[in-house]
């Protein structure tokens, strides 16, 4: 008998496929679930007086708050110098501020201040607009506030640095930072960013650079141009819900610094964004400082009218986005000089970009 050795059983196509794909495409058994829409109400007018400032707000109708920034109009000219951030904060309903007792002092907050002041000058353009990072996500599904604050600076042209950081076991996601009293023109908020409370990074005082993971703690900066013994400055880290197993999230920090301002009376930005694979941006922060703020212990810009005019999300150009926004990618700061020159001053900007491993 003779017999055919030509025939061979065939498989089947459709398992090999399956199982090449497998092997070809490692990681993708998962979809980061996290997504964020940016809320905002627009621009609300003022300070409108002197050495005052107004409050806004922007609202989560859905999802809770991962973070927030905040943008103002400077102006033109000299009177620009008089517009600054004093504040990009939560709020358990977008009028009451965290300032009490330090610790967690709210849950799944859905609110965010932006509190804009003036100093000596003003101008009829000035404005202040808030944002709200509105998350939503399978595992990130509650959140905690955890402030910090202390009685810094109370001398001029010094930095006071305040560090607020998360209970073990949870996420970083965001953070904010405020300074009080808002009525005497010189002093405000000079930065607000992502750290760690490990040696490495001077408990707080050193910032999260570019490509690390996982921060833990959030820092902010008060910067006075006098002596007063009244002021305080509040660190906000937003953090993941008690409970949660995040071992399988991941953070990532986007940086860039650039040099200036350095003119009196002038202006700059920077811009950082999420990188393909870094995940969703759910935050950001900014400062304007002395430079090197990711490798040597925070210093204060140049001058002692220096500011910070916005934090706040943004495009790749640099253009707040806005209201109802679902692709924000990249985040961005504005500073700007007083009147006098301002040797050696660096803006940075930092983006927060997750993945819940879900």
């Amino acid at each position: 008998m003779t017999r055919n050795l030509s025939w061979r059983p065939v498989p089947n196509r459709a398992l090999i496929l399956g199982a090449m794909l497998a092997l070809a495409t490692p990681g993708t058994a998962y979809a980061n679930t996290v997504a964020v829409t940016v809320k905002t109400p627009g621009a609300t007018s003022g300070p409108t007086s002197a050495n005052s400032e107004v409050s806004t707000h922007a609202d989560c109708s859905g999802g809770l708050v991962s973070g927030g920034g905040i943008n103002q109009a400077i102006g033109t000219g000299a009177s620009g110098n008089g517009n600054h951030v004093d504040g990009t904060a939560p709020s358990s309903d977008g009028t009451t501020e965290y300032t009490g007792s330090t610790g967690v002092v709210g849950t799944d907050v859905t609110h965010w201040l932006g509190i804009g002041g003036s100093g000596g000058q003003v101008n009829a353009s000035f404005s202040t607009t808030p944002y709200a990072m509105c998350l939503s996500s399978s595992l990130l599904n509650h959140t905690q506030v955890v402030m910090n604050k202390a009685n810094t600076p109370t001398t001029g042209a010094t930095v006071g640095l305040v560090t607020a950081t998360c209970p073990a076991n949870t996420r970083l996601i965001g953070g904010g930072a405020r300074t009080t009293p808002g009525n005497t023109g010189g002093f405000k908020t000079i930065a607000s960013f992502p750290t760690f409370s490990n040696s490495a990074h001077a408990f707080g005082a050193k910032a999260a650079a570019d490509g690390e993971t996982n921060p833990d703690s959030w820092s902010a900066v008060g910067w006075d141009s006098g002596a007063d013994s009244a002021d305080y400055t509040y660190a906000y880290a937003i953090c993941s819900g008690s409970g949660i197993n995040v071992s399988g999230a991941t953070v990532k920090v986007r940086f860039a610094e650039v040099s200036g301002p350095t003119t009196g009376s002038t202006g700059q930005t920077a811009t950082v964004g999420c990188a393909q694979g870094d995940g969703k941006l759910v935050g950001g922060g900014a400062a304007v400082s002395g430079g090197s703020v990711t490798t040597t212990a925070f210093t204060g810009p140049g001058s002692h009218g220096d500011h910070l005019n916005g934090s706040f999300p943004s495009t790749s150009g640099g253009v707040a986005v806005g209201d109802g926004t679902t692709t924000a990618a990249y985040w961005t700061a504005s500073s700007h000089t007083g009147g006098q020159s301002s040797p050696g001053t660096a803006t940075d900007v930092w983006a927060l970009c997750a993945d819940d491993g879900v």
